[in-house]
């Protein structure tokens, strides 16, 4: 006869892990909605003219500084369970928090935050430091932002600057689409030295050109209306 104590057992660790998962659920939804907050507040580059943009910049970052607090309540919940067993969970909030972050650097916030980095956006570490959390962790079982998570945020940056690059044309900033396509043009070679294995890293990876054709198409059409500031002219 079998003991069904066995399967007492076995339900108290379900009960156990359903508990731990949504404690964990709760805070991710916290952070997606505070997350959905920010992106609607940097969506509004797309509207407003460069010099009009630290308002904008001024309200993403408090509300990602909000989200850093929901990254700090989320590690101290996961960092007392199996990383890989539960990151699914966060993974997706996280990699959106990090795109927002590197977009607002990238359009001139978050200034005080970067280091002697000369690139225009953060560093892994540097957004490590600035979250308050460990990167590509390998000997820890613990919280994380990994780097696969990292660069899937820069491919996201990518993508969101190659919509600014048309926009702001409409606005008549013929400047911008020249910075965003060196921009995207150095990153795109940056990502062609990677040996990738994740299959969907390496496939949003391989996008990347698509963006950098995109913004290309936007500067040939402006020089060919003679909208070129001199400036860029042999861009």
């Amino acid at each position: 006869m079998i003991d069904q104590r066995i399967f007492e057992d076995l339900q108290t660790k379900i009960d156990e892990e359903t508990t731990v998962r949504d404690e964990l659920h709760e805070i991710v939804q916290t952070l997606a909605r505070k997350g959905r907050s920010t992106q609607a507040i940097l969506s509004r580059a797309h509207s407003t003219p460069a010099d009009q943009l630290k308002p904008v910049l001024d309200d993403a970052a408090v509300e990602i500084l909000a989200q850093k607090q929901e990254v700090l309540r989320l590690k101290a919940v996961a960092d007392q369970h199996p990383f890989y067993k539960y990151n699914g969970l966060w993974t997706r909030e996280l990699q959106n928090l990090v795109t927002s972050i590197e977009l607002c650097a990238w359009l001139g916030g978050l200034q005080e935050h970067k280091g002697a980095n000369p690139a225009p956006f953060l560093t892994i570490e540097e957004v490590g430091k600035f979250l308050e959390i460990p990167v590509n962790l390998k000997e820890q079982d613990a919280f994380h932002l990994t780097i696969e998570e990292y660069l899937l945020a820069l491919i996201s940056v990518v993508e969101e600057l190659s919509r600014l690059a048309v926009n702001s044309v409409t606005l008549g900033d013929y400047e911008r689409p020249l910075q965003i396509g060196n921009f995207i043009k150095d990153l795109f070679a940056g990502f062609q030295l990677l040996n990738l294995k994740n299959d969907i890293l390496r496939k949003r990876s391989d996008g990347i050109k698509y963006s950098v054709k995109k913004v290309e198409d936007v500067v040939y059409d402006l020089s060919l209306r003679g909208l070129v500031p001199k400036s860029g002219a042999a861009v």
